[in-house]
């Protein structure tokens, strides 16, 4: 499963040239502002989130993200955790921006940007 997330998100940042406003993916767990884990469906989340391709797209949103490529340009720093007992944050990636929303209220909202 963990090997799964790992191509997922190596697949994201590949895909995206660069990540709530500003978000970047840090490489250890003592690194991160927030622990992120991925549900598989959107009803399981707690923020729906949608990656933009330009940076000016994601301000002041904490649902759309655009991938920094250095830590210094992000708002927020993240890690993905194998487990969803390890997570801060539980995030499902959806296809479309108007679907991109928080689902009930949480600690991190409004803090992402």
């Amino acid at each position: 499963m963990l090997k799964l997330r790992v191509i997922i998100g190596a697949l994201l940042l590949s895909a995206i040239p660069v990540f709530a406003g500003n978000v970047f993916v840090t490489e250890y767990e003592y690194q991160a502002d927030l622990n992120v884990y991925v549900v598989d469906y959107e009803y399981q989340a707690d923020l729906n989130v949608y990656y933009v391709e330009y940076e000016y797209q994601a301000d002041d949103e904490d649902a759309l993200w655009y991938l920094a490529e250095y830590e210094y340009q992000s708002d927020v720093n993240i890690y993905f955790v194998e487990y969803e007992y390890q997570a801060d944050l539980k995030i499902n990636v959806v296809e479309y921006e108007y679907q991109a929303e928080w689902k009930e209220g949480h600690p991190w909202r409004g803090r992402l940007h």
